[in-house]
């Protein structure tokens, strides 16, 4: 069995999963929306409130693992816990209440992790489209990772030729704008804007999508929610999510939506979105940024992040040494 744990800026989340000749198999999983990273952006700490949601999640997670016998485990936190300075302290006292030693990764280790997990996707739907680059995006709690990446389908493996993290997710978004009115949403869009610039300049993406190179890939969170919402779905099934190819006018048409519940106080969204929409709106002002630089048609929508990228990368035999030996649980 391998299990991985990542603990982010708004959720934690951890994945069990049992490997027999190669076949994987979910034994458990577990996600819950923590919100670590609340009021960061205005303190430069994790607040205590904060710190406490965090703990009850992480005391789950470890007694869902404790008794098991794992042939790796390995467990990061990101964003909130690279930028908060009391992180340091809240990780050895999770380890002093827990047992689960968390290591905190740089972006450019998220960055690789998530294109781990989505590695299928990166072969077979650009492929598929007759592209030779994907531009990956995940949107997170406290950053923004990006990812350009060229196919190589000849060897089946990919080139990561740049990687961009943003220090810009949705609960730091929201915090460092108020969204009180529909200037506020697009003062963020503004803001994002003006960040994956620096990335264009350097890149020059643009001139790729309008050769019609480019395949995009949403990660986790904003994106899976908005292909919920578009699915009409009344509670979540990632199976109908994960791989989803959608016109990125539809992704936009959503947002649209979303901002006429929010500031024209129309009522089009379940109860169950209406609740999520101060958080989901950070979410949709940096995806929209990232769509208006880089207009690509299409976009397929990944329900991964993280976890599968340390999973994929346990179960493959070049990597799973290096995992096993850097196995950040107590009492293994």
């Amino acid at each position: 069995m391998f299990a991985a744990l990542d603990l982010g800026t708004n959720n934690c989340r951890l994945l069990i999963v049992s490997s027999d000749r190669g076949r994987l198999r979910i034994v458990d999983h577990y996600n819950r929306v923590v919100r670590l990273g609340e009021g960061l952006y205005e303190t430069g700490q994790l607040s205590q409130a904060a710190m406490e949601r965090t703990m009850v999640a992480l005391r789950h997670c470890a007694s869902k693992i404790e008794g098991k016998r794992f042939s790796a485990f390995y467990a990061v936190a990101t964003e909130a816990c690279r930028r908060a300075s009391n992180a340091d302290h809240f990780l050895s006292q999770v380890l002093y209440e827990t047992g689960l030693k968390i290591k905190v990764i740089s972006p450019r280790e998220e960055v690789e992790l998530a294109l781990a997990g989505c590695n299928s996707f990166l072969y077979d739907n650009v492929l598929k489209r007759n592209k030779t680059k994907a531009l990956l995006f995940d949107i997170g709690g406290g950053s923004t990772e990006i990812a350009w990446v060229k196919i190589d389908f000849a060897r089946r493996k990919y080139i990561l030729i740049g990687c961009f993290s943003i220090p810009v997710g949705i609960l730091t978004l929201r915090e460092q704008f108020n969204i009180a009115t529909l200037q506020n949403y697009y003062q963020m869009f503004d803001f994002v804007l003006s960040k994956v610039m620096e990335f264009e300049a350097i890149h020059r993406i643009q001139a790729e999508i309008v050769r019609n190179q480019v395949q995009f890939i949403g990660v986790s969170g904003t994106i899976t929610t908005l292909a919920s919402i578009l699915l009409n779905q009344n509670k979540y099934n990632r199976a109908a999510i994960d791989g989803l190819s959608l016109q990125t006018v539809q992704l936009k048409e959503i947002i649209r939506t979303l901002l006429d519940q929010k500031f024209k106080e129309t009522e089009i969204l379940s109860d169950r979105y209406k609740k999520r929409i101060h958080y989901l709106l950070p979410g949709c002002a940096i995806f929209d940024a990232i769509h208006t630089l880089w207009p690509a048609n299409d976009i397929v929508v990944a329900d991964r992040g993280i976890r599968d990228g340390i999973i994929a990368k346990m179960t493959t035999n070049k990597l799973r040494n290096y995992y096993k030996n850097h196995h950040y649980l107590l009492n293994q």
